[in-house]
């Protein structure tokens, strides 16, 4: 079985691909290009992929019995000291987004406070305007121009 799919040459795969490159993305049609024709020299060849594919499965079968603990260093204390470490960090981003939390709330209060504080004076203005339309319409016209003349 050959492990390496894409072999550095004239095939109808890679200058598929090499279109699809251009048509998706034009450098990485220019990198499938560079790579038909000079892959053999950057150490394209199959007895390098074979070997690299014979590590990787190997690489693969060593770890799955084992649990490796995320960054363990080996030694204890400082392994210790690290998570003591992390998890005061922890605690203090737990804070600071509680905090924020906090802060948009308020945010929030001062801005409905703001816009309920506008809303009443637009319902007061309105209903003045709404009572002083009132009264002039219990005025006749020439009431109402003798008013006007007086506001004058």
């Amino acid at each position: 079985m050959s492990t390496q799919l894409i072999k550095p040459e004239w095939s109808p795969l890679t200058i598929g691909l090499m279109v699809l490159g251009f048509i998706i993305f034009w450098p990485l049609g220019l990198a499938m290009l560079f790579y038909i024709l000079w892959g053999e020299h950057w150490g394209g060849s199959s007895d390098k992929a074979e070997r690299w594919m014979h590590k990787q499965k190997h690489k693969m079968k060593g770890c799955r019995g084992k649990r490796y603990r995320r960054g363990a260093t080996g030694n204890a204390a400082f392994d210790e000291y690290r998570e003591a470490e992390i998890r005061r960090i922890e605690e203090e981003r737990a804070r600071l987004e509680q905090e924020r939390e906090e802060f948009e709330e308020f945010l929030r209060n001062l801005h409905m406070a703001r816009d309920r504080e506008e809303f009443d004076r637009f319902k007061s203005e309105h209903r003045a305007k709404k009572h002083d339309d009132d009264e002039d319409d219990r005025f006749s016209p020439r009431d109402r121009d003798e008013k006007k003349r007086d506001d004058y």
